[in-house]
């Protein structure tokens, strides 16, 4: 009996650096309610993700039309491409009751996606693709007799696999670009699968729109596609969109501290704010509140960005390192609780 297939590629340093760094990231992130976490917010980002993912399709709609449509309005615009939105939107709205590995809820969600734009939406392709730069061809994919097998395969590695979902998810996208199983719709499909993995493993990624940083680095992404298609592994497009990731992330911490805050909190911070609200409390007290263990990893992620917006403050600020610090409510936390 052969070894079950698994996607050739290598961890390199590189990549767990990356995994890391969007962990600790992740982290910081959830220690508030967080960008993705405010409905305004969350609905915003999966605008942006919307609009960026067809952008690097062509699609020319602005992002206040794809808005627009989203909204039900009426937008001057191509029906195709107004079209696209309406199924983008249906199938992000539809992916968490997806299963990553399975191989019918892949096929709904290129339905979702391609409905009403080709005629096999839904359907593995029959007939051979490849992908054209000019007049050369770049990429030839695998025959059409061998797509079914191949993601079977694939599907299965994806079920199995002990790898961190942030890798996990990053090869999957690579090897559903290789193998392009669907007609058209490859892109966007595989875009969207990924989140749909990452969102399983935080639902932070759920609204994550790296699609808008894949799109600012479009050339990048095509060209680590042909590098790694010669190298015959995904390890450079793995370190290609766990950088984009990082950055995106980034960019959804960096927004101002009230913004992160001003509509809902995570319930979580909810504890440990009470814990305070009628005397100070010591970072262990808050910690256990919280039931979090008394660790500075914790205390870095759970209550220094506390600190950090303005929603707890220091009883020694000029000794932030004292043994007798204490934490109390702001004003500002004391409006988020009543």
């Amino acid at each position: 009996m052969s070894d079950p297939y698994s996607p050739p590629h290598t961890i390199t340093p590189a990549i767990l650096s990356l995994v890391a760094e969007i962990a600790g990231e992740v982290g910081r992130i959830g220690a508030l309610s967080g960008a993705a976490h405010v409905p305004k917010l969350r609905r915003e980002n999966r605008i942006r993700s919307i609009h960026a993912s067809l952008a690097i399709e062509n699609n020319t709609l602005s992002l206040d039309q794809v808005t627009a449509v989203i909204s039900g309005k009426r937008v001057l615009g191509q029906p195709r491409e107004i079209q696209e939105v309406k199924n983008a939107f249906a199938a992000y709205e539809t992916m968490t009751s997806w299963k990553s590995s399975a191989v019918k809820d892949l096929l709904a969600a290129h339905r979702l996606l391609m409905q009403g734009l080709v005629d096999d939406a839904g359907k593995f392709r029959s007939g051979s693709v490849g992908i054209a730069k000019g007049n050369r061809i770049v990429h030839l994919a695998p025959p059409a007799s061998r797509v079914s097998p191949l993601m079977k395969d694939l599907l299965a590695w994806l079920k199995r696999t002990d790898a961190h979902p942030l890798i996990a998810g990053c090869v999957f996208h690579y090897e559903l670009e290789f193998i392009h199983p669907f007609a058209d719709g490859n892109g966007r499909i595989g875009r969207l699968w990924q989140t749909v993995i990452l969102s399983h493993w935080n639902p932070l990624f759920a609204y994550l729109p790296v699609e808008t940083v894949i799109r600012d680095r479009q050339a990048e992404y095509y060209k680590v596609l042909a590098t790694c298609d010669k190298a015959g592994n995904s390890t450079a497009f793995i370190e290609f969109l766990l950088s984009a990731l990082l950055t995106a992330l980034r960019d959804a911490g960096n927004l101002q501290p009230g913004e992160q805050v001003d509509e809902q909190l995570s319930e979580q911070v909810a504890r440990i704010l009470k814990a305070c609200a009628k005397a100070p409390r010591t970072k262990a007290e808050l910690l256990e509140s919280a039931g979090l263990a008394n660790a500075y990893l914790n205390y870095k992620r759970h209550i220094l960005p506390l600190v950090q917006s303005g929603l707890l403050e220091m009883t020694l600020p000029d000794k932030p390192n004292s043994r007798l610090q204490k934490y109390r409510l702001t004003d500002k936390a004391r409006a988020f609780l009543r």
